[in-house]
């Protein structure tokens, strides 16, 4: 079954054209099954590429998706049209009040690492909202800083900051072969990475029933599950677009900032030449897991949810 979106949101065309199945709301309508509502809480400066990326890796899976974007209600971006936010986006003051629930829920990173997290603006908004996925979200999957900010608030995990930006294609170890997030993944694995901060294992290991699925020695944790908040934690990007990384690079440069050739990126670290993407199986897996854990586990009353 394909991913349900509106027709006029510009992932529609993009996914059509590269062969995923999109549904719009008359066709979704004649099919006598419930859709997993699926959140996607985009925290991103770019907001319109990031709708893309994770819709792309939600829609691949044989089940029907129901997406519902959602922002902060007062932060104000300043990198996408007022015009497509008003039209496509809710506040999520807006989704608490109406009491309505989700199968599962995205929370996106945000280029805010610098900062501590109660120096956030939207901090308390969005502490709110993870303690509402507690009671209105059957699975959340935090994913970079999104992914950091949750384990900070549910366990008091810090980051860290580095000393220069990790920032290009990195392996990892495959530390669960039996967890269900991780059918049909390899011992190994690649990953694209773009942080100037850390999550630390000893932290995470000083928290009893956390478990990390994914880590590196260079990098850190990379994925872990938290099953008493049914929650997943990911600091690195498998969402990432084969020239993501080459696009960050590129901006920089051409800015005069101190940046570094991103590595094991380019063909023999070459930025003439095109980014291999290395990493795009694996990205369908995790998230393909990840919808079909949901569909598995999650009430077929959406009323259910949290009670």
């Amino acid at each position: 079954m394909p991913i349900k979106i509106p027709s006029d949101l510009p992932a529609y065309d993009v996914l059509t054209r590269e062969g995923v199945m999109v549904m719009a709301e008359d066709q979704a309508a004649r099919q006598d099954i419930r859709p997993l509502r699926i959140g996607l809480l985009n925290l991103m400066p770019k907001k319109i590429q990031t709708e893309i990326q994770f819709s792309r890796l939600i829609g691949a899976t044989p089940l029907q998706i129901e997406l519902s974007l959602i922002r902060m209600t007062d932060h104000q971006t300043r990198n996408t049209a007022s015009e497509h936010m008003e039209e496509f986006y809710r506040p999520f003051s807006e989704v608490e009040a109406s009491g309505e629930k989700f199968d599962g829920l995205i929370i996106t990173g945000a280029p805010i690492e610098h900062l501590p997290f109660e120096a956030v603006t939207y901090w308390d908004e969005l502490t709110r909202v993870f303690q509402w996925t507690q009671t209105h979200v059957h699975s959340t999957f935090g994913v970079c800083w999104g992914g950091m900010a949750m384990i900070h608030h549910f366990h008091g995990v810090p980051k860290h900051l580095l000393e220069a930006k990790l920032f290009g294609v990195f392996p990892l170890k495959n530390l669960d072969r039996t967890s269900p997030y991780l059918r049909g993944f390899s011992d190994a694995c690649t990953i694209p990475v773009s942080r100037w901060t850390e999550i630390r294992q000893a932290d995470v290991d000083a928290v009893p029933f956390l478990k990390t699925l994914l880590a590196d020695a260079i990098t850190g944790p990379c994925l872990v599950e938290d099953p008493n908040h049914r929650a997943l934690y990911i600091f690195n990007h498998f969402e990432y677009d084969s020239d993501t990384l080459k696009q960050e690079y590129d901006r920089d440069a051409a800015a005069g900032e101190p940046i570094e050739v991103p590595l094991n990126y380019y063909p023999d670290n070459d930025p003439s030449r095109p980014p291999m993407n290395r990493w795009r199986s694996h990205a369908h897996l995790l998230y393909g897991n990840w919808i079909n854990q949901i569909y598995q586990t999650t009430p077929f009353d959406l009323h259910a949810i949290g009670a």
